[in-house]
């Protein structure tokens, strides 16, 4: 079984995201849990490191009065991993008001942080609600974002 880091997160976003009333599982339980569903070893790994940096992120960016007023620039990097179609779908995305620019941050930090070398719009939208979802005080960004998910006659944005 080929997959990869975001089928992995997917698949525990899935299976936890409505599961609210039970405790969260430890590492040790989402392992077992992952390795029973066919995951393998290092794509367990790191997805699980991918989900300590999403947490280890919301720490280290403070949103000020002013953040909002800025320009964000890729540097080449980001620009070689985000085309422009997902580069324009997060500034779309932050004009809305799903996200702020620290969360935008944190979301262009854990897009590229998933290792894959083809990036597209549709990952783009799972990471926002994996990041959202993630960040108490969030419900509604998070619905607005679970409404463009699922909405199957999405269209291109201009």
């Amino acid at each position: 079984m080929k997959e990869n880091v975001l089928d992995v997160l997917m698949y525990l976003f899935e299976t936890y995201v409505d599961a609210e009333a039970q405790p969260e599982p430890d590492q040790h339980e989402l392992r077992d849990e992952l390795a029973r569903a066919g995951f393998g070893d290092s794509e367990i790994d790191r997805a699980l490191d991918w989900l300590d940096g999403l947490t280890d992120n919301q720490q280290k960016l403070v949103h000020t009065p002013n953040t909002g007023h800025g320009i964000r620039i890729y540097d080449d990097s980001e620009m070689q991993r985000l085309d422009s179609g997902c580069r324009g779908f997060i500034t779309y995305l932050e004009q809305i008001g799903i996200l702020s620019p620290p969360q935008r941050e944190i979301l262009i930090d854990r897009l590229l942080a998933l290792e894959s070398p083809d990036i597209d719009v549709e990952q783009i939208k799972w990471v926002v609600l994996m990041v959202l979802f993630s960040q108490p005080g969030q419900e509604l960004a998070y619905a607005r974002m679970e409404d463009l998910v699922f909405d199957e006659s999405d269209t291109a944005i201009h």
